[in-house]
């Protein structure tokens, strides 16, 4: 039987395999599919995180539109008061698309898939058809529940945009010659990967080979702009990803060889705010010279610079001193502290 338009309804607290193969096929059966993320102020995800990861993944699902609203109304299947408001959610979450899309006699449904048993009441409720989809989790054997206790443990379970969105996002970085490199490198491969490369040092390479060695706002723009894609490509590969500097980190070289910041760079960051920053100190390290570094003499300038940039953005950083096994070891445990503080979750209502 094929639906002019079914209604898939959840948390999605985040989104799993369970869900995409829930709302795949709702969208193989449906002309329409629209997919209500109903979250509450409890909870810790952003429902515009939710509804942006759904949306990407089912972008080239036909008829599937992802809209979310807030439902901080109390959970209770026995109580018929209780059922009203929740509909009235959903209707509202309805009508949003079918007023957005011209036709608001759109906003009816006569279908609701779901692997809820709630969703049989739902369906009735609103004059659907009830279509269970694997509700003994058979197919998909993993919950919302289930990922939020083990997010790590789960990983696999989770969709490209959710693992990116997820991921803990580790940026290492310092003055030249400070270690940064060789830290981040020993540091994603202690989480079983390799860090996201310095895209700075491939620029300045490629200047120097054409023979341009002035430095522009837009050089910075262009570092700053491709760390940031380089970043996004490899988050959804593990749940701990450690960068070799970021968008950020332009900003700073970009005061360093313009001798001023730039808007245009400050753009080019726009909100990103990794989970945590590890900037290796200058300091007992020795300076070496491989050809296009500046100097040993900045390398004080360049941390402290880090350090007020860092301490003026109000994110999680911590400075690494000491020798190459001290700062790894630390950096491990600043790791495994951000990663837990990333992946625990409040209780849904």
């Amino acid at each position: 039987m094929r639906f002019r338009h079914a209604l898939v309804l959840g948390k999605f607290y985040p989104p799993h395999a369970g869900h995409h193969h829930l709302i795949r096929t709702a969208a193989a059966a449906s002309e329409r599919t629209t997919v209500a993320v109903l979250g509450s102020s409890a909870e810790s995800l952003s429902i515009a995180d939710r509804v942006r990861w759904l949306a990407e993944e089912h972008a080239a699902d036909p008829g599937v539109r992802v809209l979310g609203d807030l439902d901080d109304h109390p959970v209770d299947y026995s109580d018929d008061a209780v059922w009203d408001l929740h509909v009235g959610v959903t209707r509202s979450v309805l009508a949003r698309r079918a007023i957005a899309e011209g036709d608001p006699s759109g906003a009816a449904v006569d279908a609701v898939f779901s692997s809820e048993d709630y969703g049989v009441e739902l369906a009735r409720r609103l004059d659907a058809t009830h279509v269970p989809v694997d509700p003994a989790r058979l197919a998909f054997p993993v919950s919302g529940t289930a990922v939020r206790a083990d997010v790590r443990g789960q990983w696999a379970n989770l969709a490209r945009p959710t693992r990116a969105g997820l991921a803990t996002r580790v940026v290492v970085l310092g003055a030249e010659s400070t270690g940064t490199t060789t830290l981040a490198t020993a540091l994603a491969a202690h989480y079983g990967g390799t860090a996201v490369p310095e895209y700075g040092r491939e620029h300045t390479a490629a200047k120097l080979a054409a023979k341009a060695p002035v430095w522009t706002v837009g050089d910075f723009v262009d570092v700053a702009v491709r760390q940031g894609a380089d970043e996004d490509a490899a988050a959804p590969a593990a749940p701990v990803l450690v960068c070799d500097n970021d968008p950020w980190a332009a900003t700073v070289w970009c005061e360093r060889y313009l001798g001023f910041g730039h808007p245009e760079v400050d753009a080019a960051v726009g909100d990103r705010r990794p989970a945590l920053y590890l900037l290796t100190d200058h300091v007992a390290v020795e300076f070496e010279q491989d050809g296009t570094r500046d100097g040993e003499h900045l390398r004080p300038w360049m941390t402290a610079r880090f350090v007020r940039g860092l301490r003026g953005r109000g994110v999680p950083w911590l400075l690494l001193t000491g020798s190459r096994e001290h700062r790894l070891r630390r950096a491990v445990r600043a790791c495994e502290a951000a990663a837990a503080a990333r992946f625990t979750f409040t209780d849904p209502l």
